[in-house]
């Protein structure tokens, strides 16, 4: 199966903490990154998640805020992966801009040119991309 997200990152089941309805699902990437998912235990079940096994995180591009300076940032978002911006596409309503998070691994995200502006988005610059654990999607072969 094909599918429009740009943001396919495999890697290994490392947690699986359940809850009555919801499970927080924690996918590793060969970096070392974790990436949180936030599913429901039938998607658990049906898709036979299980601590060891590779899975797949799908993030659509659209779903990510950027920001620079996170420092003494509070978010509730369990997702935060900083890079180095390594292409920028900037348009007069949206940017597309890819991000390199380690280990060959590269996050795009869309936000809008305001956005891209006032943050000073640049090729080689510093940011980072943050997503909430229901935003990600897990995908299994």
């Amino acid at each position: 199966m094909n599918i429009s997200a740009r943001n396919i990152f495999k890697g290994t089941i490392t947690s699986i903490a359940k809850g009555a309805v919801n499970a927080e699902v924690t996918i590793s990437l060969t970096s070392g990154a974790p990436i949180v998912s936030t599913v429901t235990i039938g998607a658990v079940e049906r898709l036979g998640l299980k601590k060891g096994m590779e899975a797949s995180a799908i993030i659509k591009a659209s779903t990510i805020i950027l920001g620079t300076d996170l420092h003494d940032a509070k978010v509730s978002a369990r997702n935060i992966l900083c890079g180095t911006i390594t292409r920028l596409i900037d348009g007069p309503v949206s940017c597309e801009v890819d991000l390199e998070i380690g280990g060959g691994e590269t996050l795009s995200a869309v936000i809008t040119h305001g956005s891209a502006k006032n943050l000073g988005l640049a090729e080689g610059g510093h940011a980072c991309a943050i997503f909430k654990a229901s935003s990600v999607i897990i995908g299994v072969e």
